[in-house]
């Protein structure tokens, strides 16, 4: 059982920016790959960026060149920093963990609201 907690949402302007934290309360060298994913508001939930174990990331396009994803072992966290905000941002950021064995887990979430 893998448990994640997210944190560092909130409230900021436009063209801002906020780093998202991950724990996770197993040691993240047993967590294949673990990403960000956003589901704004009235819409279905999306991957914005993952990184594997072997630190290979993954970026929706949306993301690209605005979000880093990076992952501290020693700290069993994954960051998700975001640059240049934008309204269409808006969403709860879920992380998501896949273990060695198949398993996905999900954290219960961390709402980015951008607003002026």
């Amino acid at each position: 059982q893998v448990q994640l907690v997210e944190s560092g949402g909130g409230l900021v302007q436009p063209g801002g920016s906020l780093r998202l934290s991950c724990t996770a309360s197993v040691n993240i060298f047993s967590i294949i790959t673990m990403g960000w994913h956003r589901q704004p508001p009235g819409k279905e939930r999306e991957l914005i960026a993952a990184i594997s174990s072997v630190g290979t990331t993954t970026y929706a396009d949306s993301a690209k060149g605005r979000f880093t994803i990076s992952r501290d072992y020693a700290k069993n966290t994954v960051y998700l920093q975001m640059n240049s905000l934008k309204p269409e941002d808006t969403a709860v950021y879920y992380c998501k963990a896949t273990t060695y064995s198949g398993m996905d887990y999900w954290g219960k979430g961390t709402l980015v609201t951008v607003s002026s």
